[in-house]
């Protein structure tokens, strides 16, 4: 069954927020970034069993940094990432280079 009135996630986005390439829109994607780290770090967090008091005492950090990164800080140090990725989770940060306009 075909329903009307339905927009794809992708169409609905270049409507509200902008084409991909405008100012507006790589804004957008550069904070859905970040709020999906922190989506991602506390999803590990909750696997792990830990609160954020105890995964900041095992960083080396705060509860409200560790709170604060998992509701969308904006600027955090790369190696503080990993010392809370490492130590706090017991993890391993992997990184990947996605570099427009580069096949492969």
């Amino acid at each position: 069954m075909k329903r009307k009135n339905l927009t794809r996630l992708s169409d609905f986005v270049d409507l509200k927020v902008g084409k991909k390439g405008t100012k507006k829109r790589d804004a957008y994607e550069h904070g859905l970034q970040a709020f999906s780290l922190g989506v991602l770090i506390q999803q590990a967090r909750h696997e792990k069993g830990l609160t954020q008091e105890q995964m900041a005492e095992r960083a080396g950090t705060n509860k409200s940094y560790i709170s604060k990164l998992e509701k969308d800080l904006k600027d955090v140090r790369f190696s503080t990432l990993q010392r809370i990725i490492k130590d706090g989770l017991g993890g391993e940060l992997e990184i990947a280079i996605r570099v427009k306009g580069m096949r492969g």
